[in-house]
């Protein structure tokens, strides 16, 4: 039976208090990383193999390597916890129920890269993760775990929290940054990547939250222990948020590369009785479709890329028979035009195209030239936008359009 390791804390009573984390052994990875040389953290955490839990999947320790070293250059850590894509709220759990298991992870990685300063930027919305965060960092600072000559190691580190305003965009790491810089959150055009030209011009790691809770286990643990968790491409554990039409929504902690169905029947407890399922979201509305007959897919990177779609957050939404994908569609587009920076032609007004399509659809009103344009639109607007947004909000579509060709033609029958 797994047992929890990221999320081993979270039931715990007063699990938030620096007290609680450091009765079940916290803060003890930092003691043993300041220790280490910097660049020895680098290499355990490249050896263990873990990769960007954000939606990316890059490894961890290659994007800590690229960080240019000198005495004479500033570097920061920004930590994104804005979470914004629907479906996914792992993120958001850890932060208000473990903030110190995530500071453990922040001071290593800083240490790691030589960075003396740290910023966390957190969806506005998110308001008791926000008293969380600025509660755990003062608590944090009391105990000398943060500021001048952390445990009297000669490193120092400050951590300061910004609020977002709810922009989706700002999920992404350069529209994240320029908010952070006080500007409009619109995406940055890449390279150069923020590990070299980031934060007011200077080298910045952008770290999503559950990447960061890895680290302190890694450094206490080992690289061969983490490493024997999942696949050999896909190592350690990953945390699970299944909504939809489930008996037992939530957040399940398991080793990469468990099937979708384990996950679905014997932790979410199944579809909702007297129904079958009919489509699978694998990692937040980005990514395409599952249908039933891929349920025994490897919920990992390589296995979900092997079968056309990605692991993206581990947010994962099944629709029973009763769902109506057309509809889906819709809700989908309609978010992601809602949420676009308007940076570029191709979103701005492509997304607003598809939506105006699909809601002829929805209300009965679609025609043959609708179901073209919708076609068009959605290949169109794949891989030219400024940043991966646009791709995003049209191959949900394109899915569904490949996979339910008879419900949108039902659509137009009705009209």
């Amino acid at each position: 039976m797994w047992q929890p390791i990221l999320t081993r804390n979270i039931h715990l009573p007063n699990s938030e208090k620096i007290t609680t984390y450091f009765d079940h052994g916290g803060y003890q990875a930092v003691r043993k990383a300041l220790t280490m040389k910097p660049d020895e953290v680098i290499d355990l955490v490249k050896r263990s193999r873990l990769r960007g839990r954000g939606g990316a999947g890059f490894p961890t320790g290659l994007k800590w390597s690229f960080v240019p070293k000198g005495d004479d250059i500033v570097r920061y850590l920004a930590v994104n916890t804005d979470e914004g894509e629907p479906g996914t709220f792992k993120d958001r759990a850890i932060v208000e129920r473990d903030p110190h298991q995530i500071i453990e992870g922040v001071i290593i990685a800083a240490y790691a890269i030589r960075a003396q300063r740290a910023f966390v930027y957190i969806r506005g919305e998110f308001f008791l993760g926000i008293k969380r965060w600025i509660k755990a960092i003062a608590d944090a600072y009391q105990y000398g775990l943060l500021g001048k000559n952390i445990l009297n190691s000669g490193f120092s580190l400050d951590i300061s929290v910004h609020r977002g305003a709810g922009a989706y965009i700002c999920g992404e790491e350069t529209a994240m940054l320029e908010s952070l810089e006080g500007k409009r959150g619109e995406p940055r055009l890449k390279p150069p990547y923020p590990v070299q030209v980031g934060l007011w011009g200077q080298p910045t790691v952008v770290q999503n939250v559950e990447t960061l809770v890895n680290v302190p286990h890694i450094i206490l643990n080992g690289a061969e222990w983490y490493a024997s968790i999942g696949t050999e491409k896909s190592s350690g554990p990953k945390i699970f948020c299944i909504s939809g039409h489930v008996n037992r929504p939530g957040i399940y902690e398991l080793p990469l590369g468990t099937p979708l169905r384990t996950i679905i029947d014997e932790y979410a407890g199944g579809v909702r009785h007297g129904h079958t399922i009919k489509a699978i979201i694998p990692g937040g509305v980005s990514t395409n479709l599952v249908l039933p007959q891929h349920l025994d897919v490897p919920m990992s990177f390589e296995g979900l890329e092997a079968i056309g779609t990605q692991l993206g957050t581990g947010g994962i939404i099944v629709m029973d028979d009763t769902t109506d994908m057309v509809e889906v569609a819709r809700r989908t587009v309609a978010f992601f035009a809602h949420e676009s920076c308007s940076g570029c032609v191709p979103c701005r007004i492509g997304g607003y195209r598809l939506l105006e399509s699909l809601t002829r659809f929805t209300s009965s009103a679609a025609s043959p030239t609708d179901l073209e344009n919708l076609q068009r639109l959605a290949q169109g607007i794949n891989g030219i936008t400024f940043c991966p947004m646009g791709t995003g909000m049209a191959n949900p579509v394109h899915s569904l359009l490949q996979q339910f060709p008879d419900e949108f033609r039902a659509h137009m029958r009705a009209h």
